[in-house]
């Protein structure tokens, strides 16, 4: 269910602080927020009624004075490995998606910031339909708030902002429903277990790292040269590799922590030994990891994804360089789990 186009506030639209407000405002007693909070993101409640300890007049105010929206999935699919992805409705032919990752050590849950993307990477399913319109708060919480209520044994561990959507283009629903993820009385996920992924909005990053909070960034890198990143990534032209690597070094510097490069491995594009030996020179002294990708495979983009014997190669000489590097194990790939794969072939069908 979708709260975009509801007259009244969506309940998860608002933050604790903004609560205590509200209940003053109202010369009603504060502790209600935190009871009222609890009830949302820690006891699964998914209506007003199942708030048991809140009077029913107060209740009845609070139906009165905000929606209470909740996602059900259309479709849910369920990899051999165990991974599994949710397609959600947010209006008429717009879906977004979340993928839970489980692993020996964690469960990850990887959610959506926006339906479709303006950005339009080469090698991306999430643009393909183009760019319809930002998530709201509510909208980003609701995703986790299905997957914790209603999968059994799903204790999610760790949330990254890595599924359809640029996270840092909807900064200000994503970095608000990051205080709520994050929050004692909210759902109470550590700062570092939670991961915001960007193509490179240079403003943005900058403004990150003002934020306050330890949470972690993941920089989409996938080129080691302007020539080819631009042709990879629109937006290197607008942001281009020079100046986004000293803002991530500027960045790194104020924050003391560690990002993160994302870099997918293309077939004959980005995947020679010249290339990583440019990589290593470039992130040479940083604060960093890089994180290689053998992405999975979109029939609607013509980028094949280089062999495993290839992605070691390139990691090898990443190494010799004195660079931290892993290769992400691909999940997934059966039920199409990479960002935005789901959704384009079903809102493909509906046009």
């Amino acid at each position: 269910m979708n709260s975009q186009r509801n007259l009244k506030p969506d309940i998860k639209a608002s933050s604790l602080e903004e609560f205590l407000n509200y209940f003053s405002d109202q010369g009603l007693k504060s502790f209600h927020a935190k009871q009222l909070f609890k009830w949302i993101y820690q006891k699964g409640a998914e209506y007003f009624e199942d708030m048991t300890d809140l009077s029913a007049d107060l209740r009845k105010k609070l139906k009165n004075d905000f929606a209470f929206s909740h996602f059900s999935p259309e479709k849910v699919l369920t990899s051999k490995d165990g991974t599994k992805k949710f397609l959600f409705a947010v209006g008429e032919n717009e879906y977004i998606e979340s993928v839970i990752i489980p692993s020996s050590k964690r469960t990850t849950l990887c959610i959506s910031s926006q339906v479709g993307c303006k950005f339009a990477c080469r090698f991306c399913a999430s643009g393909l339909n183009g760019f319809s319109r930002n998530l709201t708060t509510a909208e980003i919480l609701n995703q986790i708030l299905y997957i914790k209520n209603h999968e059994k044994g799903a204790m999610i561990t760790h949330v990254v902002f890595m599924g359809v959507g640029e996270p840092m283009d909807n900064y200000d629903n994503v970095f608000k429903s990051i205080r709520i993820i994050n929050s004692s009385s909210g759902l109470n996920i550590a700062a570092r277990r939670i991961t915001v992924s960007t193509c490179g909005l240079i403003p943005q990053i900058r403004a990150m790292a003002k934020e306050g909070l330890q949470i972690e960034l993941a920089v989409s890198l996938h080129a080691a040269n302007n020539t080819t990143r631009s042709q990879l990534m629109p937006v290197n032209r607008k942001d281009p590799l020079d100046k986004l690597l000293a803002t991530c070094k500027s960045y790194s510097k104020a924050t003391k922590r560690q990002i993160t490069f994302e870099y997918v491995l293309i077939k004959g594009v980005n995947d020679s030994q010249e290339d990583a030996r440019q990589l290593a020179r470039q992130v040479k002294g940083m604060l960093c990891k890089i994180n290689l990708i053998t992405c999975n495979q979109v029939k609607a983009l013509a980028c094949c994804s280089a062999d495993r014997q290839q992605a070691v190669k390139f990691q090898n000489i990443l190494l010799q360089k004195g660079i931290l590097v892993t290769i992400r194990a691909p999940r997934g790939e059966d039920i199409a789990a990479a960002c935005g794969q789901l959704r384009y072939s079903l809102s493909k069908k509906k046009r």
